[in-house]
Protein backbone atom coordinates (compact mmCIF):
# COMPACT_ATOMS: atom_id res chain seq x y z
CA UNK A 1 0.00 0.00 0.00
CA UNK A 2 1.71 3.47 -0.89
CA UNK A 3 2.20 5.92 1.40
CA UNK A 4 1.14 9.32 0.78
CA UNK A 5 1.53 12.68 1.66
CA UNK A 6 -0.84 16.10 0.77
CA UNK A 7 0.84 19.26 0.78
CA UNK A 8 -1.84 22.05 0.65
CA UNK A 9 -4.96 20.02 1.00
CA UNK A 10 -7.40 22.18 1.38
CA UNK A 11 -6.57 24.42 -1.47
CA UNK A 12 -8.41 24.20 -5.22
CA UNK A 13 -5.23 21.37 -6.22
CA UNK A 14 -5.30 19.62 -3.03
CA UNK A 15 -9.01 19.32 -2.73
CA UNK A 16 -8.82 17.85 -6.63
CA UNK A 17 -6.54 15.28 -5.13
CA UNK A 18 -8.62 14.29 -2.12
CA UNK A 19 -11.26 14.02 -4.34
CA UNK A 20 -9.34 11.41 -6.52
CA UNK A 21 -8.06 9.94 -3.83
CA UNK A 22 -11.65 8.86 -2.31
CA UNK A 23 -12.70 7.98 -5.65
CA UNK A 24 -9.76 5.40 -5.58
CA UNK A 25 -10.61 3.61 -2.21
CA UNK A 26 -9.76 6.46 0.11
CA UNK A 27 -7.64 4.79 3.58
CA UNK A 28 -8.46 1.02 2.01
CA UNK A 29 -6.45 2.00 -0.87
CA UNK A 30 -3.86 4.21 0.49
CA UNK A 31 -1.73 5.02 3.58
CA UNK A 32 -1.93 8.59 4.11
CA UNK A 33 0.68 10.02 6.16
CA UNK A 34 0.47 13.69 6.55
CA UNK A 35 -2.16 16.30 5.34
CA UNK A 36 -1.78 19.65 5.62
CA UNK A 37 -3.52 23.45 4.70
CA UNK A 38 -3.79 26.39 6.00
CA UNK A 39 -6.63 28.49 7.95
CA UNK A 40 -9.61 26.24 7.03
CA UNK A 41 -8.70 23.75 9.89
CA UNK A 42 -12.30 22.10 10.09
CA UNK A 43 -12.10 20.81 6.03
CA UNK A 44 -8.68 19.14 6.93
CA UNK A 45 -9.80 17.54 9.97
CA UNK A 46 -12.89 16.65 7.93
CA UNK A 47 -10.31 15.32 4.92
CA UNK A 48 -7.85 13.69 7.58
CA UNK A 49 -10.70 11.60 9.41
CA UNK A 50 -11.93 10.85 5.78
CA UNK A 51 -8.76 9.34 4.65
CA UNK A 52 -7.49 8.04 8.23
CA UNK A 53 -3.68 10.34 8.27
CA UNK A 54 -1.29 10.16 10.84
CA UNK A 55 -1.63 13.59 11.06
CA UNK A 56 -3.23 16.55 10.08
CA UNK A 57 -1.03 20.06 9.97
CA UNK A 58 -2.01 23.55 9.79
CA UNK A 59 0.48 26.05 8.62
CA UNK A 60 -0.75 28.64 11.27
CA UNK A 61 0.12 28.54 14.94
CA UNK A 62 -2.76 29.83 16.23
CA UNK A 63 -5.11 27.58 14.20
CA UNK A 64 -4.10 24.71 16.23
CA UNK A 65 -6.47 24.62 19.25
CA UNK A 66 -9.39 24.37 16.64
CA UNK A 67 -7.81 21.56 15.03
CA UNK A 68 -6.49 19.63 17.76
CA UNK A 69 -10.82 19.94 18.77
CA UNK A 70 -11.83 19.14 15.50
CA UNK A 71 -9.28 15.90 15.76
CA UNK A 72 -10.49 14.87 19.13
CA UNK A 73 -10.80 11.06 19.91
CA UNK A 74 -9.49 9.98 16.35
CA UNK A 75 -6.02 9.47 16.74
CA UNK A 76 -4.99 11.51 14.53
CA UNK A 77 -2.05 13.88 15.33
CA UNK A 78 -2.39 17.78 15.15
CA UNK A 79 0.46 20.16 14.64
CA UNK A 80 1.04 23.30 12.91
CA UNK A 81 3.31 26.19 12.27
CA UNK A 82 6.69 26.46 9.29
CA UNK A 83 8.51 23.48 11.56
CA UNK A 84 5.03 21.21 11.99
CA UNK A 85 5.31 21.44 7.43
CA UNK A 86 8.93 20.22 7.20
CA UNK A 87 8.50 17.52 10.18
CA UNK A 88 5.44 16.27 8.02
CA UNK A 89 7.86 16.31 4.50
CA UNK A 90 10.56 13.95 6.91
CA UNK A 91 7.73 11.42 7.07
CA UNK A 92 8.63 8.76 4.91
CA UNK A 93 6.01 8.68 2.20
CA UNK A 94 5.94 7.11 -1.76
CA UNK A 95 4.16 9.75 -3.49
CA UNK A 96 4.05 13.51 -1.72
CA UNK A 97 1.47 16.17 -3.75
CA UNK A 98 3.45 19.79 -3.36
CA UNK A 99 0.29 22.05 -3.99
CA UNK A 100 1.14 24.84 -1.44
CA UNK A 101 0.64 28.12 -3.55
CA UNK A 102 4.05 30.13 -3.20
CA UNK A 103 7.19 30.33 -1.90
CA UNK A 104 6.08 28.66 1.00
CA UNK A 105 6.17 25.38 -0.40
CA UNK A 106 9.45 25.36 -1.27
CA UNK A 107 11.33 23.78 1.80
CA UNK A 108 8.99 21.21 2.32
CA UNK A 109 9.33 20.22 -1.54
CA UNK A 110 13.27 19.85 -0.60
CA UNK A 111 12.58 17.82 2.18
CA UNK A 112 10.59 15.17 0.81
CA UNK A 113 12.83 14.55 -2.01
CA UNK A 114 15.51 13.23 0.52
CA UNK A 115 13.58 10.46 0.76
CA UNK A 116 13.56 8.93 -2.48
CA UNK A 117 9.87 9.69 -2.91
CA UNK A 118 7.78 10.47 -6.13
CA UNK A 119 6.89 14.46 -5.90
CA UNK A 120 4.05 15.43 -7.99
CA UNK A 121 4.85 19.43 -8.27
CA UNK A 122 2.06 21.78 -8.56
CA UNK A 123 4.11 24.28 -6.48
CA UNK A 124 5.61 25.89 -9.93
CA UNK A 125 7.95 28.72 -7.57
CA UNK A 126 9.60 26.14 -6.72
CA UNK A 127 11.35 25.61 -10.26
CA UNK A 128 10.75 28.85 -10.62
CA UNK A 129 12.66 30.17 -7.75
CA UNK A 130 15.22 27.40 -7.44
CA UNK A 131 14.73 24.80 -10.44
CA UNK A 132 18.63 23.73 -10.79
CA UNK A 133 18.69 22.88 -7.02
CA UNK A 134 15.24 20.84 -6.90
CA UNK A 135 16.44 18.83 -9.58
CA UNK A 136 19.85 18.96 -8.46
CA UNK A 137 18.14 17.27 -5.20
CA UNK A 138 15.60 14.84 -6.96
CA UNK A 139 18.85 13.16 -8.40
CA UNK A 140 21.09 13.06 -5.57
CA UNK A 141 18.08 11.03 -4.13
CA UNK A 142 16.53 8.99 -6.96
CA UNK A 143 13.34 10.84 -6.56
CA UNK A 144 11.33 11.86 -9.19
CA UNK A 145 9.81 15.02 -9.63
CA UNK A 146 6.35 15.08 -11.94
CA UNK A 147 4.66 18.11 -13.10
CA UNK A 148 1.06 18.82 -12.31
CA UNK A 149 0.02 22.15 -13.57
CA UNK A 150 -1.81 21.20 -16.48
CA UNK A 151 0.38 22.79 -19.46
CA UNK A 152 3.85 20.64 -18.30
CA UNK A 153 1.55 17.46 -17.71
CA UNK A 154 0.68 17.97 -20.57
CA UNK A 155 4.10 18.42 -22.50
CA UNK A 156 5.43 16.06 -20.30
CA UNK A 157 3.14 13.35 -21.74
CA UNK A 158 3.88 14.34 -25.16
CA UNK A 159 7.24 13.76 -24.84
CA UNK A 160 6.78 9.65 -23.64
CA UNK A 161 8.76 7.94 -25.72
CA UNK A 162 10.26 10.82 -28.01
CA UNK A 163 13.91 12.29 -28.31
CA UNK A 164 14.38 15.93 -26.47
CA UNK A 165 16.98 16.49 -28.91
CA UNK A 166 14.14 16.53 -32.02
CA UNK A 167 12.02 19.32 -29.94
CA UNK A 168 12.36 22.03 -32.19
CA UNK A 169 9.78 24.53 -29.90
CA UNK A 170 7.36 23.70 -26.69
CA UNK A 171 3.90 25.89 -26.69
CA UNK A 172 1.99 26.59 -23.33
CA UNK A 173 -1.84 27.74 -23.58
CA UNK A 174 -3.18 30.92 -22.01
CA UNK A 175 -6.84 31.24 -21.56
CA UNK A 176 -6.19 35.11 -21.07
CA UNK A 177 -8.00 35.12 -17.67
CA UNK A 178 -10.68 37.76 -17.04
CA UNK A 179 -9.95 40.47 -19.24
CA UNK A 180 -8.21 38.87 -22.18
CA UNK A 181 -10.96 40.98 -24.06
CA UNK A 182 -10.90 44.01 -22.21
CA UNK A 183 -9.63 47.43 -23.47
CA UNK A 184 -6.22 47.98 -22.62
CA UNK A 185 -7.41 51.37 -21.17
CA UNK A 186 -9.74 49.65 -19.18
CA UNK A 187 -7.26 47.42 -17.41
CA UNK A 188 -6.15 50.25 -15.02
CA UNK A 189 -9.54 50.24 -12.99
CA UNK A 190 -9.70 46.69 -12.55
CA UNK A 191 -11.02 45.74 -9.59
CA UNK A 192 -10.16 42.53 -6.97
CA UNK A 193 -13.78 41.26 -7.70
CA UNK A 194 -13.52 41.15 -11.57
CA UNK A 195 -9.44 39.95 -11.48
CA UNK A 196 -10.77 36.93 -9.02
CA UNK A 197 -13.01 35.62 -11.90
CA UNK A 198 -12.37 33.16 -14.26
CA UNK A 199 -13.94 32.23 -17.31
CA UNK A 200 -12.83 28.50 -17.73
CA UNK A 201 -11.02 27.35 -14.63
CA UNK A 202 -11.97 26.98 -10.96
CA UNK A 203 -9.21 27.99 -9.11
CA UNK A 204 -8.30 29.97 -6.03
CA UNK A 205 -8.42 34.11 -6.16
CA UNK A 206 -4.00 34.26 -5.77
CA UNK A 207 -3.99 31.86 -8.60
CA UNK A 208 -6.94 33.44 -11.06
CA UNK A 209 -5.83 36.75 -10.34
CA UNK A 210 -2.10 36.05 -11.48
CA UNK A 211 -4.03 34.36 -14.58
CA UNK A 212 -5.96 37.36 -15.13
CA UNK A 213 -2.78 39.34 -15.15
CA UNK A 214 -0.58 36.64 -17.38
CA UNK A 215 1.84 36.55 -14.27
CA UNK A 216 0.51 32.85 -13.70
CA UNK A 217 1.67 32.16 -17.34
CA UNK A 218 4.96 33.57 -17.07
CA UNK A 219 5.95 31.46 -13.94
CA UNK A 220 5.10 28.89 -16.58
CA UNK A 221 7.22 29.78 -18.99
CA UNK A 222 10.28 29.94 -16.72
CA UNK A 223 8.81 26.42 -15.39
CA UNK A 224 8.65 24.97 -18.66
CA UNK A 225 12.65 26.26 -19.33
CA UNK A 226 13.71 24.54 -15.44
CA UNK A 227 12.07 21.16 -15.99
CA UNK A 228 12.38 20.29 -19.69
CA UNK A 229 16.03 22.20 -19.86
CA UNK A 230 15.11 23.57 -23.29
CA UNK A 231 16.67 26.47 -25.18
CA UNK A 232 14.53 29.71 -24.13
CA UNK A 233 13.65 30.56 -27.23
CA UNK A 234 12.44 27.57 -27.88
CA UNK A 235 9.15 28.55 -25.66
CA UNK A 236 6.02 29.94 -26.78
CA UNK A 237 2.88 31.37 -25.50
CA UNK A 238 -0.44 30.85 -27.35
CA UNK A 239 -3.96 32.75 -26.34
CA UNK A 240 -6.26 29.69 -26.44
CA UNK A 241 -9.53 31.05 -24.89
CA UNK A 242 -11.64 27.37 -24.95
CA UNK A 243 -8.88 26.29 -22.59
CA UNK A 244 -9.16 22.73 -24.02
CA UNK A 245 -5.40 22.62 -25.80
CA UNK A 246 -3.38 22.49 -22.69
CA UNK A 247 -0.33 22.36 -24.65
CA UNK A 248 1.63 21.20 -28.03
CA UNK A 249 5.13 20.32 -28.42
CA UNK A 250 6.80 20.48 -32.30
CA UNK A 251 8.99 18.10 -33.62
CA UNK A 252 12.31 18.76 -36.08
CA UNK A 253 9.86 16.87 -38.88
CA UNK A 254 7.32 19.48 -38.48
CA UNK A 255 4.66 17.63 -36.62
CA UNK A 256 3.24 19.10 -33.97
CA UNK A 257 1.66 16.95 -30.54
CA UNK A 258 -1.19 18.36 -28.78
CA UNK A 259 -2.95 17.53 -25.49
CA UNK A 260 -6.54 18.41 -25.06
CA UNK A 261 -9.01 17.59 -22.13
CA UNK A 262 -11.62 19.29 -20.63
CA UNK A 263 -9.98 22.05 -17.86
CA UNK A 264 -10.20 20.28 -15.12
CA UNK A 265 -6.78 19.61 -12.60
CA UNK A 266 -8.29 16.46 -12.49
CA UNK A 267 -6.71 15.10 -15.36
CA UNK A 268 -2.86 15.93 -14.43
CA UNK A 269 -3.22 15.38 -10.71
CA UNK A 270 -4.68 11.70 -11.96
CA UNK A 271 -2.08 11.40 -14.34
CA UNK A 272 0.50 12.21 -11.74
CA UNK A 273 -1.18 9.98 -9.34
CA UNK A 274 -0.98 6.56 -11.36
CA UNK A 275 1.86 7.20 -13.22
CA UNK A 276 3.18 5.35 -15.44
CA UNK A 277 -0.24 3.70 -15.72
CA UNK A 278 -3.51 5.42 -17.12
CA UNK A 279 -6.59 4.77 -14.86
CA UNK A 280 -10.05 6.00 -15.30
CA UNK A 281 -10.71 9.75 -14.29
CA UNK A 282 -13.78 11.18 -13.62
CA UNK A 283 -13.67 14.27 -15.95
CA UNK A 284 -15.38 15.37 -18.65
CA UNK A 285 -14.86 13.53 -22.40
CA UNK A 286 -14.21 16.14 -25.48
CA UNK A 287 -17.17 16.08 -27.81
CA UNK A 288 -15.18 17.73 -30.84
CA UNK A 289 -18.04 17.88 -32.98
CA UNK A 290 -20.00 19.90 -30.56
CA UNK A 291 -17.01 22.46 -29.85
CA UNK A 292 -16.85 22.90 -33.49
CA UNK A 293 -13.59 24.74 -33.63
CA UNK A 294 -10.31 25.95 -31.13
CA UNK A 295 -8.99 29.82 -31.63
CA UNK A 296 -5.25 30.83 -30.74
CA UNK A 297 -3.69 34.16 -30.83
CA UNK A 298 -0.32 35.42 -29.89
CA UNK A 299 -0.46 37.57 -26.62
CA UNK A 300 -0.30 41.03 -26.43
CA UNK A 301 3.53 42.24 -24.45
CA UNK A 302 1.31 45.36 -23.93
CA UNK A 303 -1.32 43.97 -22.01
CA UNK A 304 0.90 41.29 -20.79
CA UNK A 305 3.95 42.32 -19.80
CA UNK A 306 4.86 39.72 -17.31
CA UNK A 307 5.72 37.74 -20.08
CA UNK A 308 8.19 39.62 -21.22
CA UNK A 309 9.90 40.09 -18.16
CA UNK A 310 9.79 36.06 -17.51
CA UNK A 311 12.21 36.11 -20.90
CA UNK A 312 14.19 38.89 -19.07
CA UNK A 313 14.58 36.27 -15.90
CA UNK A 314 15.40 33.51 -18.19
CA UNK A 315 18.52 35.61 -19.64
CA UNK A 316 19.65 37.06 -16.45
CA UNK A 317 19.62 33.19 -14.51
CA UNK A 318 20.70 32.71 -10.92
CA UNK A 319 18.60 34.20 -8.41
CA UNK A 320 15.85 36.67 -10.82
CA UNK A 321 13.73 33.61 -10.93
CA UNK A 322 13.41 33.81 -6.71
CA UNK A 323 13.36 38.18 -6.72
CA UNK A 324 10.88 37.71 -9.85
CA UNK A 325 8.82 35.49 -7.31
CA UNK A 326 8.88 37.23 -4.49
CA UNK A 327 8.43 40.48 -6.03
CA UNK A 328 5.32 38.81 -7.65
CA UNK A 329 3.53 37.90 -4.58
CA UNK A 330 4.01 40.89 -3.16
CA UNK A 331 2.28 42.73 -5.84
CA UNK A 332 -0.01 41.22 -5.78
CA UNK A 333 -0.68 41.18 -2.22
CA UNK A 334 -0.92 44.27 -3.00
CA UNK A 335 -3.37 44.45 -5.25
CA UNK A 336 -5.76 42.15 -3.29
CA UNK A 337 -5.59 45.01 -0.51
CA UNK A 338 -5.81 47.52 -2.89
CA UNK A 339 -3.14 49.37 -2.19
CA UNK A 340 -1.90 49.66 -6.00
CA UNK A 341 -3.89 48.91 -9.10
CA UNK A 342 -4.19 46.25 -11.66
CA UNK A 343 -1.42 47.25 -14.20
CA UNK A 344 0.59 48.47 -11.06
CA UNK A 345 1.63 44.87 -10.44
CA UNK A 346 3.87 44.25 -13.20
CA UNK A 347 5.26 47.79 -12.99
CA UNK A 348 6.14 47.09 -8.81
CA UNK A 349 7.71 43.58 -10.20
CA UNK A 350 10.05 45.26 -13.46
CA UNK A 351 11.57 47.87 -10.79
CA UNK A 352 11.91 45.73 -7.87
CA UNK A 353 13.91 43.50 -10.36
CA UNK A 354 15.98 46.50 -11.96
CA UNK A 355 16.67 47.68 -8.00
CA UNK A 356 18.18 44.67 -7.52
CA UNK A 357 20.27 44.15 -10.73
CA UNK A 358 21.71 47.51 -10.09
CA UNK A 359 22.90 46.11 -6.50
CA UNK A 360 25.01 43.50 -8.80
CA UNK A 361 24.61 39.59 -7.74
CA UNK A 362 20.89 38.72 -9.36
CA UNK A 363 22.12 36.25 -11.89
CA UNK A 364 24.85 34.79 -9.62
CA UNK A 365 23.80 31.15 -9.79
CA UNK A 366 22.69 29.87 -5.68
CA UNK A 367 25.04 27.45 -3.92
CA UNK A 368 22.46 27.00 -1.89
CA UNK A 369 18.96 27.12 -0.53
CA UNK A 370 19.49 29.98 2.13
CA UNK A 371 20.86 31.95 -1.08
CA UNK A 372 17.59 31.30 -2.67
CA UNK A 373 15.37 32.15 0.83
CA UNK A 374 17.88 35.24 1.31
CA UNK A 375 16.79 36.67 -2.55
CA UNK A 376 13.43 35.73 -1.73
CA UNK A 377 13.40 38.01 1.76
CA UNK A 378 15.06 41.00 -0.11
CA UNK A 379 12.91 40.98 -3.02
CA UNK A 380 10.10 41.21 -0.71
CA UNK A 381 11.48 44.09 1.01
CA UNK A 382 11.74 45.89 -1.79
CA UNK A 383 8.84 45.61 -3.37
CA UNK A 384 7.32 46.45 -0.21
CA UNK A 385 8.87 49.45 -0.67
CA UNK A 386 7.98 50.18 -3.89
CA UNK A 387 4.23 49.80 -2.90
CA UNK A 388 4.57 52.45 -0.16
CA UNK A 389 5.38 55.07 -3.07
CA UNK A 390 2.78 54.28 -4.27
CA UNK A 391 0.21 54.15 -1.96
Amino acid sequence: MRRITVFGATGSIGESTFDLLMRQGGREAAQVVALTGGRQVARLAEQARALGAEVAVTAYDDCLPALREALAGTGIEAAAGAQALIEAADRPADWIMSGIVGAAGLVPGFRALRHGTTLALANKESLVTAGPLLLAEARAHSARILPVDSEHSAVFQALVGEDMAAVERIIITASGGAFRDWPIEKLAKATVAEASTHPNWAMGQRITIDSASMFNKALEVIETYEYFGVDASKIEVLVHPESLVHALVGFADGALMAHLGAPDMRHAIGYALNWPERSHLPVARLDLAQIGRLTFRAPDLDRFPALRLAREVMATGGLAGAAFNAAKECALDGFIASRIGFLDMAAVVEETLAQLSSCGGLGKAPGSLDDVLHMDAEARRVARQIIDTRT
